[in-house]
């Protein structure tokens, strides 16, 4: 039995297997028709994680292969069938020389902004936060972006909002920011935006339209899995930087902030079957008591990604988001999953060399798509 549709560009289901289990006593060659027989049907998944790897230094490691990673689920190692080095510096680690197997890639950069706006006044301080933000990302456009780099602008007031689609084009990313520090509903803005071409990636061609996208999004938390599955169909790593105080639950016993249990697990899952990394970065000014630290940096770790909580300028985290981007591991395996069940697979990844850090998604969705 064997099944081919999709359940996403990283999670291909790639067969499913019947199992068949009998008495301990029983042999192929005196079993009957008769005697029993207990059989359980399995999807296989082949499942891709992106991987960062770095030094203590945060130098990118080039020149793995699979033998060098490990990836355990419940405990278990799984074995490795494939490990891919994509590079935006092609040919520049190491030697300088391409490494073996390495594949030029692109950047995918989506600029979220959680519109303060939307906040109590005693958080006014916020709006020149964000204002700042737009400014530095606007700096970082002009100056750090490179010619291979997709980004998109997208933003969060009361529902989501796509200020610019996946562009190259440095104006159009600029004009975008200029509505996005306003918090302008791309609607209204008072000029068009080219639509993507065919052949290139887009957000906008993925995701519902007018009023349906505003009933879709009403919660942050909904915004951005929709976000996270409108990127589905790019293959590579995807990287959003979150500009915003965060949106976890308070806990009244401590006053901090957790991820809400009723839409955080969904909202996971499809930032870790898309490859959406998130990297927060706090709008929050420093020197504050920040309950949503916790909720942020749970965020960042659960996707891949990097909490930046304390610095001078926005464009310091953003140049740091860039240069983690510019390589990155793809590897394979296969997993098994009972047919018709629907769960979240926790994974670890490491590597056997000492002194190296992994930075890759916690876990990936399963029989979503049937």
């Amino acid at each position: 039995m064997t099944k081919s549709t999709q359940i996403a560009p990283w999670r291909i289901l790639a067969g499913a297997m019947l199992l068949a289990v009998a008495g301990p006593n029983a042999s192929k060659a005196t079993q009957t028709q008769d005697a029993p027989q207990f059989e359980e049907r399995m999807d296989v998944t082949e499942v891709l994680l992106d991987v960062v790897v770095s030094d203590r230094d945060g130098n990118l490691i080039a020149g793995l292969d699979k033998t060098d990673f490990i990836i355990t689920e419940n405990g278990r190692e799984m074995e490795i069938t494939g490990a891919q080095f994509y590079s935006t510096r092609y040919g520049d680690f190491g030697s300088g020389t391409p490494t073996t197997g390495e594949i030029p890639a692109s950047r995918y950069f989506i600029f979220f902004f959680d519109d303060p706006r939307t906040i109590a006044n005693r958080y006014n301080r916020l709006i020149r936060q964000h204002l700042d933000a737009t400014r530095d990302a606007r700096d970082w456009i002009e100056e750090d972006m490179m010619p291979s780099d997709w980004v998109a602008i997208a933003g969060y007031g009361l529902k989501l909002k796509i200020f610019q689609d996946f562009t190259q084009d440095r104006e159009a990313l600029l004009l975008a920011l200029a509505d996005a520090s306003r918090g302008i509903d791309p609607s209204k803005s008072g000029w068009t935006r080219e639509p993507a071409a065919a052949s290139a990636p887009s957000l906008l061609r993925h995701l519902p339209e007018g009023r349906e996208l505003g009933r879709r999004t009403r919660r942050i938390y909904s915004a951005m899995e929709l976000l996270a599955d409108a990127t589905g169909h790019i293959v590579g790593r995807k990287s959003l930087l979150y500009f915003g105080i965060g949106f976890g639950t308070l806990d009244g016993a401590d006053g901090t902030a957790r991820p809400d249990r009723r839409y955080y697990r969904d909202l996971q899952r499809a930032l870790n079957d898309n490859n959406v990394a998130v990297y927060p970065i706090d709008l929050t000014v420093q020197g504050t008591r920040h309950a949503q630290s916790g909720f942020l940096n749970t965020l960042a770790f659960d996707t891949g990604g990097t909490y930046f909580r304390n610095f001078v300028s926005f464009v310091t985290p953003m140049r740091e988001i860039a240069e983690e981007n510019v390589a990155y591991y793809l590897l394979s395996y296969r997993s098994a999953h009972p047919r018709g069940e629907r769960g979240y697979q926790k994974v670890k990844v490491g590597v056997r060399a000492p002194n190296l850090s992994v930075r890759a998604a916690r876990g990936y969705g399963y029989g979503y798509d049937e």
